[in-house]
């Protein structure tokens, strides 16, 4: 494998899109970008291929049309494109002019997104035909968007040198805090809020993710994130695009997503814990490994104690890791198979803070804090509230003064803050970050605060609730604490023997011994972006007009 390239620093020049011109001419020739588009007559997954020169001849011409079109340095603009060749290349060329991408889930549904294009208030549209007609049927959200810019349909559209009026511009000189891009959250426990990047936060994750995780130009990599292949160019990583809807990622077929690992030998992948179950269950099913890969990141809900332990049967040459953080900083820390406890009822451990990351544990409130010195600290081993600050932590909301009140806290030094992650934790003697669960999910009530987390996990051991949801409700007018279990019931005799065992187990631990209620719901709501995290607060709404079953005692 070829040795990164020099990155000389050069404080005049932060901007992320610098990575592509020093990767195509340390490694013109080797593929940057592989596109599917049918199969061979062998069955094999027929790809288009770019290398990396062409891949940056590509974002020239993009760029060159996006300038002609009328986007010019700053304008935030909006990506409404197809995952693959489009996204990377027009997200590229809107750094490499100093334009500002705006990028919104695609499965949020139709009304949180336009809430977030409202907010955003993009100039410009870049857009496949349907995205372009949307944005002039629903005038008042996209009222701010004075360019349009055409964008293909096809994950493997691209632009002819006649396509690309005017001249390819110079690359944008941009500070380390100039603004780069608004990614939005996923909004698993509220409505999806824009994050604002700078160049120099996208700098010091390229540079924290390859140091971190070992990775060298030449590898290749299969995102089912599209989000993530945009990283890939400034590793130096061929970008496998994968089969999959991004909208429906559940839905993946995992025998497309194993063929093509094992055909383009691919060293790196990301994705959910629930696709990469999905995946681990069809490589036992058939007895296929994967010695190809040589790390899996699996990020977006804790990792289940069985994909951990099944990890060991596909990866015979390579480790699963866990990469913890956020939209509003990541990564943050990090935990491979081989460090991980599943089997802990202490909640998820998610390794130890990355170089220049610190993370404390401060006590849980829910209003905003002045500042880091009125935040106050916990005591070692005591559940707080996770609160993070380094160079891959953002700064603030979009166009969400409030929302930026409550997650961050100014730091001593001017300018600089800390992130609350909204996550439960807390921190051992070795210094290992423990994930207890989402802030917002925890369960008040008279007889103390519980956490999803270590309580989820005491039943995850009963066969039957694998998946399973700690929720707040009402009962006689006081709050509890009650546990919705993903399992189909057929009727109120079954209901009540699953939970009678489900109330033994909850008995044997203390941190459940007060659980006693039990709902039974056949899918739960989870979020769009990774199809893993609960919708718990949904399911808490849920219940309220739902039949819980109590075990009898006398039975």
């Amino acid at each position: 494998m070829p040795s990164a390239p020099v990155l000389v620093s050069n404080p005049a020049n932060a901007n992320i899109s610098r990575h592509l011109g020093l990767m195509a001419q340390a490694q013109p020739d080797r593929p940057a970008l592989k596109i599917p588009r049918g199969r061979t007559s062998r069955g094999e997954i027929d790809y288009l291929t770019l290398s990396f020169a062409e891949l940056d001849a590509e974002v020239n011409l993009w760029a060159a049309q996006l300038t002609a079109s009328g986007v010019s340095r700053g304008d935030r603009t909006l990506l409404m494109v197809r995952q693959g060749l489009p996204l990377i290349a027009a997200a590229f060329a809107l750094f490499r002019i100093g334009a500002v991408p705006v990028i919104i889930d695609p499965g949020m549904g139709l009304k949180s997104f336009l809430a977030c294009v409202s907010r955003s208030q993009p100039r410009a549209l870049v857009g496949i035909p349907l995205a372009r007609l949307i944005s002039r049927i629903f005038r008042r959200p996209f009222a701010s968007v004075k360019v349009r810019v055409g964008a293909s349909g096809s994950l493997t559209a691209r632009l002819a040198p006649s396509e690309a009026r005017g001249v390819v511009p110079a690359e944008s000189q941009n500070a380390a805090t100039d603004l780069a891009a608004v990614l939005f959250t996923s909004g698993s426990t509220g409505a999806p809020k824009g994050v604002c990047y700078e160049h120099g936060m996208f700098e010091a994750q390229v540079r924290l993710i390859r140091e971190t995780y070992g990775i060298q130009p030449g590898e290749i990599d299969l995102p089912m994130l599209p989000i993530f292949a945009l990283f890939n160019p400034a590793l130096g990583m061929t970008t496998i695009v994968p089969e999959m809807d991004p909208r429906r990622p559940a839905q993946v077929d995992p025998a497309r997503i194993v063929q093509a690992i094992q055909q383009e030998q691919v060293t790196n992948s990301f994705g959910s814990p629930t696709l990469w179950h999905k995946i681990s269950e069809h490589c036992r099913a058939t007895g296929v490994t994967l010695p190809t890969l040589r790390r899996v990141l699996c990020a977006g809900a804790p990792v289940p104690a069985a994909l951990w332990r099944r990890s060991e049967e596909f990866l015979p040459s390579g480790q699963l890791h866990s990469p913890y953080g956020a939209t509003e900083a990541l990564p943050v820390a990090t935990i491979s198979a081989a460090e991980a406890q599943p089997d802990d009822l202490r909640g998820a451990c998610v390794g130890r803070a990355l170089p220049g990351i610190e993370v404390r544990v401060i006590p849980i409130t829910d209003g905003p804090i002045a500042g880091i010195a009125a935040a106050g600290s916990c005591a070692p081993g005591e559940v707080g509230e996770l609160i993070v600050r380094g160079s891959v932590v953002t700064k603030s909301y979009d166009a969400l003064p409030e929302a930026t009140r409550l997650a961050k806290i100014a730091d001593v030094a001017p300018g600089e803050v800390w992130h609350r992650m909204g996550d439960c934790g807390w921190i051992d003697e070795v210094g290992r970050i423990w994930f207890c669960g989402r802030k917002a999910e925890r369960v008040v009530t008279p007889k103390g605060t519980f956490h999803t987390e270590p309580c989820e996990r005491v039943f995850r051991a009963h066969p039957r609730a694998a998946r399973c949801a700690l929720i707040g409700i009402e009962f006689h007018g006081r709050p509890q604490a009650a546990l919705v279990v993903e399992a189909e019931v057929r009727n109120s005799a079954e209901a009540r023997g699953l939970t009678r065992e489900l109330r033994a187990l909850a008995l044997q631990h203390a941190q459940t011994a007060e659980i006693e209620i039990f709902y039974f719901h056949p899918r739960f709501p989870v979020d769009v972006r990774h199809n893993a995290k609960i919708h718990r607060l949904t399911l808490a709404r849920w219940a309220s007009t739902s039949r819980g079953f109590k075990s009898d005692p006398k039975r």
